[in-house]
């Protein structure tokens, strides 16, 4: 007979052990590629998210006019402000200039934007005294202006150190919101209001950026 000679083919004998290893390795394969996915994530323009340790946000009315700056100084002496945004591990996220040049872009259009926002994000731990402190750079309506600051605590959980409202009345007013101590853990061990002048740094040294000129005292125009 034909098949005598090998001229058929023949079926090869039926292997239950390749055939479900085989398949174990596809699936192995499948998580893998899976596993790649999850610890590879597509890069976005080289954004780096960094941990923060606090947060610090100061807030007026929205829509209002005057303009309010944040100033956070750490225990090394740096101060985060609108002319050094980075001071140490402190930064100031959001700088709100009032009604002045404050928008958003949305699809290649300039938008007012009514929040009246500054956030200061502290990114290490500094065992020390950190101040916080607001001035009134321009008082647009002449009115007194309530303000809100808020200090949060983000890790290991969310906690709320300190949350209250005061009130500036005039341009150049300056108010210690809050002054807060942390051991080397990073553990908030005091919070108090006592006054401590932020601005008055500024008229003897630039080593913060200061815009202020040290021989009369007279604070520079910001851009």
């Amino acid at each position: 007979m034909m098949d005598d000679f090998g001229l058929y083919p023949r079926e090869e004998s039926f292997d239950p052990l390749g055939v479900m290893l085989f398949k174990a390795l596809q699936v192995i394969a499948f998580l893998f590629f899976l596993a790649l996915l999850a610890v590879s994530p597509d890069a976005k323009d080289g954004k780096i998210d960094s941990k923060a340790e606090f947060m610090i946000t100061l807030d007026w009315p929205d829509n209002h006019p005057d303009d309010l700056d944040l100033f956070v100084q750490d225990p090394a002496g740096n101060i985060a402000w609108y002319r050094h945004r980075e001071a140490g591990f402190l930064t100031l996220d959001r700088d709100d200039r009032g009604g002045a040049n404050d928008f958003i872009m949305v699809n290649g259009k300039k938008i007012a934007s009514p929040i009246r926002e500054e956030i200061v994000t502290v990114r290490g731990i500094v065992a020390g005294e950190y101040t916080v402190n607001v001035s009134h750079f321009v008082a647009t309506t002449g009115e007194p202006v309530s303000a809100n600051v808020k200090v949060q605590k983000l890790n290991p959980t969310a906690q709320v150190i300190f949350d209250n409202k005061f009130t500036l009345d005039h341009t150049g007013d300056e108010k210690t919101a809050v002054r807060f101590r942390l051991d080397a853990e990073g553990k908030v061990v005091n919070v108090d209001q006592r006054p401590k002048s932020l601005l008055e740094t500024f008229r003897s040294s630039w080593r913060n950026g200061a815009d202020v000129d040290p021989k009369t005292g007279v604070r520079i125009r910001r851009e």
